[in-house]
């Protein structure tokens, strides 16, 4: 019975000493227990923030698409508006140059009174048309003889051979209309053949 007695003050202060190294574990930072709640708190909130930052900085990139896109709409319709209008004058234009080219360089001095006069007002009503339509975007496309031909700015009406390189315009039919960056009416031409038919 004497050497019971000792061994269980053994175990008893073994005991002990154990749960004071716990304590002490616990106290120099080594917990076993489950995490603080603010802890969990904050890192939740924190989360939530980066989530909403996101979604914040998204929502302004979209804002910012649209405000482009509706700007650029609004310019287009600017642009644009006077096209079909423009396009019903183009007629008119060309009518008043006919009229003017109808009456040669060299025998426009020989006009005299009232004929010189009607043909200087449709040749000033012509150049302010032009004006006009510069004015509101509306320009001639380049197919001065010599050009490149553009399939996209030029109709080919036919071939001639001339002075001029091969599949580059040889002559203007009917003047071509842009607006913007779109054509209103492609400059009727004849392509050069080249100088291969020329005698």
């Amino acid at each position: 019975m004497t050497n019971e007695t000792p061994q269980n003050d053994q175990t008893d202060e073994d005991s002990l000493l154990s749960a004071e190294n716990e304590g002490l574990d616990e106290a120099v930072g080594h917990p076993r227990a489950e995490p603080h709640p603010l802890e969990a708190a904050y890192a939740a909130l924190e989360k939530e923030r980066d989530v909403l930052k996101e979604n914040m900085l998204r929502a302004l990139a979209e804002t910012d698409n649209v405000r482009k896109r509706a700007n650029r709409q609004i310019e287009e319709a600017r642009l644009y508006a006077v096209e079909k209008f423009a396009r019903d004058l183009l007629n008119v234009s060309d009518n008043l140059a006919r009229a003017v080219e109808a009456v040669p360089a060299d025998a426009r001095h020989a006009l005299d009174g009232a004929v010189k006069t009607a043909f200087e007002g449709v040749e000033l009503t012509q150049k302010e048309m032009v004006t006009v339509l510069s004015r509101h975007g509306v320009s001639a496309i380049n197919a001065s003889p010599g050009a490149a031909f553009d399939p996209a700015l030029h109709q080919a009406v036919t071939q001639v051979p001339s002075q001029h390189p091969a599949g580059s315009v040889a002559e203007l039919y009917q003047t071509g209309w842009r607006i913007g960056d779109r054509v209103l009416r492609a400059a009727m031409v004849a392509v050069s053949g080249g100088s291969a038919g020329l005698q």
